[in-house]
């Protein structure tokens, strides 16, 4: 596991694998709760981009934590992010996010033209306009509440459950949660060739050709999988990995 101070003072952790060569870093940003290994490591994306050549980096669900809103939100992991380019220090990189991370990601890609090729999956159309797929505060109560029988929201729950099982620091997720990215992402600024892949079970990213269609080099693919199953799909890691090597 390797480190960076940012800009914050926080320290960011990232795990890397494989070895610089010819082609850019790819660089995974995982989504909420989830950390490098559960989105990338373990359903086979690692190891196949290593296998094909690929010097890959994923920031870590390891970093600090603290719980105080004002530091996070998808545009400041964004951030983080552009920092961890400059550090590799390559001239262009591929980057892949999912759910929360391909937020973070498209964010990035807005801004910052040393993004080679884009892949964004669990996310959709509501993005475009600003997104309320679910309501953040409820789940950031759910994480907070000292008792999980006390939770109504079915949808909360599961978060809940989800950050439980993964041993996540659950102030730390109520802190992000409150402070997600709800504006609506300049998604037309983007010029790196993009691929948007969704789960078809994903409810939680309908209209995800729309966000495709609004991106002037994007394109949409569906694989099966509900929003934490589809990147166990192995057309997941096929898709990412050949989008890459193009």
């Amino acid at each position: 596991m390797e480190t960076f101070t940012n800009r914050d003072g926080l320290e960011i952790a990232y795990q890397q694998w494989g070895e610089p060569g010819d082609g850019p870093p790819v660089v995974l940003v995982h989504g909420f709760i989830a950390n490098g290994d559960l989105n990338w490591r373990l359903p086979g994306v690692v190891d196949a981009l290593v296998a094909a050549g690929r010097f890959v980096v994923a920031p870590d669900g390891r970093s600090a934590k603290p719980h105080d809103p004002a530091l996070y939100g998808e545009a400041a992991m964004a951030g983080d992010v552009r920092e961890l380019f400059d550090l590799l220090g390559a001239g262009a990189y591929d980057l892949a996010g999912y759910s929360m991370g391909g937020i973070v990601s498209l964010l990035v890609a807005t801004e910052d033209e040393r993004v080679r090729r884009l892949f964004v999956g669990g996310i959709g159309g509501r993005v475009l306009g600003g997104r309320k797929p679910l309501d953040l505060q409820a789940v950031a109560a759910a994480l907070e509440a000292d008792d999980p029988a006390t939770i109504e929201s079915a949808g909360a729950k599961a978060f809940r459950a989800f950050a439980d099982q993964a041993g996540g620091d659950r102030l730390a997720l109520a802190a992000q949660a409150r402070a997600s990215h709800l504006a609506g992402i300049a998604v037309e600024g983007i010029r790196a060739p993009t691929l948007v892949v969704t789960g078809d079970g994903d409810t939680l990213a309908s209209r995800a050709d729309e966000l495709a269609a609004a991106i002037p080099r994007g394109e949409w693919k569906g694989i099966s999988g509900d929003h934490l199953g589809a990147v166990n799909d192995p057309a997941f890691t096929r898709l990412l990995v050949d989008f890459f090597a193009a």
